[in-house]
């Protein structure tokens, strides 16, 4: 096994990862501020995420992974004043939302979930020290962080103080001796949820949650902390000037960022009515493939938004979708192909292939290409040679050595990316139709196995025309057919 390097965003560079404690693995992700759905964005995040998480637990690290909630903001209490609700009652509407969507998407539940107002305490506590050490100071009942206190700001963004001030939007406000000082502590408005603290009742800012938060529960130097690159300014820039001002260490060892989602080549915005939830996404998918189960939704929105590097961009249309389920179709192939030779009563004579060494080589390829900055797109091309390395010798397979393929697929690629757990036939809808032989009509309705009887018969009648406008129609019912030596029809539905 050789060493583990990602792109850590304050050098720029690509840098070991060297856990503070031998072994174990602190990772803090940005989470959600829970006033609507979630959308293919924090999708994305999370996924890339949630395959560091799975693959640093395959390599055998103790993995404490956080990964918080913001439960209190204007735009929670914007929306709560005008549904009529509480703002507790909003936010725990939609922390139960996000919680549904990451489950149907398959998303590891991380190790802590911490709710911000669960730590308001920790909050006034640190910006007590860093109003003692010199760094903030009140302006009324407001508490702000001095940035011109912290020589090292802007080095995360990549800008000097001017830069940031000639590219920020900040409020004006003339209590602050810097534009771009920002809020450790605000102080109450009428008709707001408030919090007692040493400088009157109000609320924490924005920034200062995730510090405590994280500080609280993986400690003050972090091995990793992750999020989208639209949180790099002002939002982590300010969670390292606060933190490290506070504790005097260095508050993470690698900041590691996404890249954005487009819509069509687009930027994803909800003004230029091209912002999907994840909900919606997976609304997308069925009507496009006629898919009638979530696991196999969700395994090709995972496919397809691991299937560019984390650190690039990458765009959403209806081809990109449809090009990863026929990526993930030529693997379920196999994987059919693979349970009926693992079943097979008795074996062909079968020339020694090695398996168990391409096997091993295949997982090593794997793991090596992960431990390069977490490149999925590069492990899934070699997935795929794999398959296609497996689909020449498939004929020759014993019953044991097609176990073993599917072992590797279900129990060690699909445990990493989160996918290839679904039943080939019963979930993925792969099955092979021989001439008078009916399949249960949860698989595959009457109807449409009527339909292939009767375009195998035009076939046979060499009427052409016939079997393709049927072939054709089926197509978009969300049947795709494969014709197969020996007279029967392979299936992929939906």
């Amino acid at each position: 096994m050789g060493e583990i390097r990602i792109t850590d965003s304050l050098t720029g560079k690509k840098l070991p990862l060297v856990p503070v404690h031998t072994g174990e693995i602190r990772m803090y992700v940005c989470g959600v501020t829970v006033y609507d759905r979630v959308h293919l964005g924090h999708a994305r995040s999370a996924l890339v995420f949630d395959l560091a998480f799975r693959f640093f637990q395959h390599r055998g690290f103790g993995v404490t992974y956080a990964k918080n909630f913001t439960d209190i903001d204007d735009k929670i209490i914007q929306r709560a004043k005008a549904e009529g609700r509480s703002w507790k009652e909003v936010a725990d509407i939609f922390i139960a939302s996000y919680e549904r969507d990451m489950a149907r998407l398959g998303v590891l539940s991380p190790t802590i979930a911490p709710k911000a107002t669960d730590h308001v305490r920790e909050m006034i506590e640190m910006t007590r020290r860093l109003l003692e050490q010199g760094f903030a100071y009140r302006a009324g009942g407001d508490v702000y962080f001095q940035v011109e206190r912290f020589p090292d700001y802007g080095r995360l963004s990549g800008k000097c103080l001017e830069e940031l001030l000639a590219g920020a939007r900040v409020e004006v406000d003339e209590r602050k001796k810097n534009p771009l000082d920002f809020a450790l502590w605000k102080a109450a408005k009428p008709d707001e949820p408030s919090w007692e603290s040493p400088w009157g009742p109000g609320r924490p800012g924005w920034h200062i949650e995730c510090s405590a938060m994280a500080v609280k529960h993986l400690g003050e130097t972090l091995d990793l902390h992750g999020g989208g690159e639209d949180l790099i300014f002002p939002h982590h820039e300010n969670e390292r000037a606060q933190s490290e001002a506070a504790t005097g260490k260095p508050f993470v060892r690698l900041w590691v960022h996404n890249g954005f989602v487009t819509i069509n080549r687009e930027k994803m915005s909800k003004s230029l009515g091209n912002f999907f939830t994840v909900e919606e996404i997976f609304e997308k998918s069925k009507q496009l493939f006629g898919i009638l189960n979530d696991r196999k939704a969700a395994e090709i929105i995972r496919y397809f938004l691991l299937s560019a590097h984390y650190r690039s961009p990458i765009d959403f249309s209806d081809e990109s979708i449809r090009e990863a389920k026929a990526a993930l179709d030529n693997f379920y192939l196999l994987l059919f192909e693979m349970e009926k030779i693992s079943k097979a009563p008795s074996a062909p004579a079968s020339g020694d292939f090695h398996i168990a060494q391409r096997l091993e080589r295949i997982q090593g390829e794997i793991e090596s290409t992960l431990e390069e900055d977490l490149n999925a797109p590069a492990a899934f091309g070699r997935l795929q040679s794999f398959r296609a390395e497996i689909n020449r010798i498939s004929i020759r397979l014993v019953p044991d050595d097609a176990a073993g393929i599917l072992r590797f697929f279900t129990n060690v690629a699909g445990s990493l990316f989160g996918i290839f757990q679904c039943s080939p036939e019963r979930e993925w809808g792969i099955m092979e139709l021989s001439e008078g032989v009916s399949l249960d009509e949860q698989l595959l309705p009457r109807r449409a196995q009527a339909r292939i009887a009767e375009r195998n018969e035009a076939r046979r009648a060499k009427n052409w025309a016939l079997a393709d406008q049927i072939r054709d129609e089926l197509l978009k019912q969300g049947l795709v057919l494969e014709d197969r030596p020996g007279g029967t029809t392979r299936v992929i539905y939906g």
